[in-house]
């Protein structure tokens, strides 16, 4: 082990100053792998970073991977029970969901149905319900309605902080306080789609809900991207339940009755909600978990994009790897005395082969260096120049696995240039020495 730890030394040594006794080679050889490194770097970011926005996006609407999922029926006491169990959870967070119009009183809203405020129509159209028989709208309180300032929106209330779930995206303001006592002017954060819609049009503040005893006066708080594309608004399920009786917190048409997020530790919540909703008369084949997989479904998909960009790169890594070959192979000709009479001295032949390439396992490392030095300083002006464009990449850094393939890259170029030089150079016979 020490005698080939000398030997590996002693093969850097001699390695290193060849390089510096060569420059002009050693900066052609690095021109030519350069592209070569530069390309599996950029690679491997690409990959890395699409992985990540496209998960941040889809976290946005469904959540991040290994959440638990379980959507309820409202009939009965769901919500009741859903609600009581969940309260001051930090490990579970209850959704549930109430159409609200917000703005002048006894008027149809500009997007009717709730839809986004920029479709053309203005919205869906009148609440629509639909049996046997067909479709008929439903009778929401809006019929015959003259058109006004008024926006309507999904309204949903949440006994806990959903970010830990699902990393919504600040805007503008703040988000919701869940400590301290509720207030009985309800606390919305808009989405960005609801903000557009008040942007636009400069609408009273006063809150209707389907179901309230009152049309109490709302706080908007602030703005989030929530990754969804028609107006809603996040509320305190406490603050709601001031105004709003706990049997009208069903969803209707505006989405689920009721859904809980839950951490992958939260198994004991899980139980405890599923037996107590059994005991209420919920039936048990109504409780629907499911687990988010989203990297799990995606995996194939990322992985044949991330090879087949791999495989390019990998293409103009070898223009590189051949042109460390053929500065390896001339440095080798030049050198053929030097090298026969190492031998005649008594250096092993692989020490010959070791001294040849560690030069372009050193240019390999060399190249590395400045290809992943190079990806960071372009990541950052991208980021500098677009990132306002794109606020999924909003704090991304340079993937470490980047740069882990960028070194690795360099080292494969450095064996793969100078295998045939090394073996050159220790196939040099002695009696060559002759000639100088």
């Amino acid at each position: 082990m020490i005698r080939l730890s000398g030997r590996l030394r002693a093969s850097l040594i001699i390695g290193g100053q060849g390089i510096r006794a060569r420059k002009l080679r050693t900066f052609l050889s690095m021109v030519s792998l350069f592209l070569g490194v530069l390309a599996v770097v950029v690679v491997q970011a690409g990959a890395e970073i699409a992985n990540r926005a496209m998960l941040a996006d889809i976290e946005l609407s469904q959540g991040k991977d290994g959440t638990r999922q379980m959507y309820l029926s409202p009939e009965g006491r769901t919500v009741p029970v859903a609600l009581e169990v969940l309260e001051g959870r930090t490990d579970s967070v209850a959704m549930t969901s109430a159409r609200a119009i917000i703005g002048e009183p006894g008027v149809k809203p500009i997007n009717e149905g709730g839809g986004p405020i920029d479709q053309s129509g203005g919205g869906y159209g009148p609440n629509m319900t639909c049996d046997q028989s067909g479709c008929y709208p439903i009778n929401d309180g809006n019929a015959g309605a003259p058109e006004g300032q008024a926006v309507e929106l999904q309204l949903i209330g949440l006994t806990g902080d959903i970010r830990q779930f699902r990393p919504f995206r600040p805007s503008q303001g703040q988000w919701l306080d869940f400590g301290g006592e509720p207030s009985l002017a309800p606390r919305l954060v808009l989405n960005e789609e609801a903000a557009k819609a008040f942007s636009q049009y400069h609408v009273p503040a006063e809150m209707r809900v389907d179901g309230a005893t009152a049309n109490p006066t709302p706080q908007i708080l602030g703005v989030v991207d929530d990754g969804g594309y028609q107006p809603a608004a996040y509320v305190r399920s406490d603050e709601l339940l001031n105004w709003l009786p706990v049997t009208s917190m069903s969803g209707g048409n505006s989405g689920p009755g009721l859904q809980v997020l839950m951490s992958p530790a939260a198994i004991e919540v899980e139980h405890i909600l599923r037996a107590r909703l059994t005991a209420a008369g919920t039936p048990e084949d109504r409780i629907h978990v499911q687990t988010v997989e989203t990297l799990e479904r995606m995996s194939t998909e990322l992985a044949i994009m991330r090879w087949i960009f791999l495989g390019m790169a990998a293409l103009v890594l070898l223009i590189g790897v051949a042109g460390i070959l053929n500065v390896g192979l001339a440095t080798v000709g030049e050198r053929i005395e030097e090298f026969a009479l190492r031998r005649a001295v008594g250096t092993p032949r692989l020490l010959l082969a070791g001294i040849v390439l560690a030069e372009t396992l050193l240019t390999g490392l060399l190249t590395a260096a400045l290809a992943i030095g190079a990806g960071v300083v372009g990541l950052k002006l991208a980021l500098t120049m677009f990132g306002s464009r794109f606020p999924s990449l909003e704090g991304v850094a340079f993937p470490w696995q980047a740069g882990v393939a960028g070194v690795v890259a360099g080292l494969v170029a450095g064996i793969l240039g100078g295998l045939i030089p090394a073996l050159r150079a220790a196939r040099i016979p002695i009696a060559t020495v002759m000639r100088a």
